[in-house]
């Protein structure tokens, strides 16, 4: 339960003076009933909430993946670069939305916007160890000992150790494969495999838990996670199906990495 000014403050482009005035305007209905009081207690996973006649959006918490082209940052603001929440249509850029992880500006894929802090404080949170699968597209071939050198742990050039990662090479035209992490430190895909002595020249996550970046979805494109697939980005999956789903539709997946 939430009150009912707070929830369209933070579900608006309104401040808070504006939601009074709406508000004393009977232009907040809630059930089909004109609603006056702002500090009424609303369960918008349950009732039907408007404002001036249009429905507010989502539930209780807001969940949205986008599918990242480059030259966006993983941030709420920034002065010179354009930022992730830009790829929302305007109407559903509501206050409180970040993203929950980040990719690097050169980087594509799914990334997660939303203003519930509690799970993406459970994503992120290193005792979660939730999975997050990138299709990569490498300078070199695969070799044969890079898979058991990533299960064991990698050690980065300044001396940090990685957690243990899986991988599997595509087998398709091309140097592409997939890894999955269970951590996220700063381009980590990239300087593991420059440990290995190869060069990532694509990155392009797919997945993030159980839930993988729909192939149909293009970039720079967005939709909405509903609330009975949200816990599926805190679950595990294996890399088996994440790789099956990417062969099946692998042109979509990398034209939107850009290749």
């Amino acid at each position: 339960m939430i009150r009912l000014d707070k929830l369209l403050a933070n579900r608006t482009t309104w401040s808070r003076s504006e939601v009074k005035n709406l508000l004393r305007q009977g232009a907040v209905q809630v059930d089909g009933i004109p609603e006056r009081d702002g500090a009424r207690k609303v369960d918008p996973d349950a009732q039907q909430i408007t404002c001036q006649g249009k429905p507010l959006p989502g539930g209780a918490h807001l969940y949205y993946i986008v599918n990242k082209p480059q030259g966006f940052i993983c941030a709420t603001e920034d002065r010179t670069h354009r930022i992730v929440t830009e790829l929302l249509p305007p109407e559903l850029r509501t206050k409180g939305l970040f993203p929950a992880g980040r990719l690097d500006a050169d980087s594509t894929g799914m990334v997660l916007l939303t203003d519930d802090g509690d799970l993406a404080h459970r994503m992120l949170a290193p005792k979660s160890h939730v999975p997050k699968f990138y299709l990569i597209g490498l300078a070199r071939k695969w070799e044969d000992g890079y898979a058991d050198a990533l299960a064991a742990g990698i050690t980065l050039s300044d001396g940090t150790v990685c957690l243990p990662a899986e991988a599997q090479p595509l087998d398709v035209p091309g140097n592409d494969a997939v890894i999955c992490l269970h951590e996220g430190r700063y381009h980590q895909v990239k300087r593991m495999m420059a440990a290995l002595g190869n060069h990532v020249e694509s990155l392009h996550r797919v997945a993030i838990g159980g839930l993988i970046l729909p192939p149909d979805l293009p970039s720079g494109g967005c939709l909405e996670v509903l609330n009975k697939d949200v816990e599926n980005l805190l679950k595990s999956q294996k890399i088996a199906v994440v790789v099956s789903r990417i062969l099946t539709n692998f042109s979509s997946y990398s034209i939107n990495a850009g290749r």
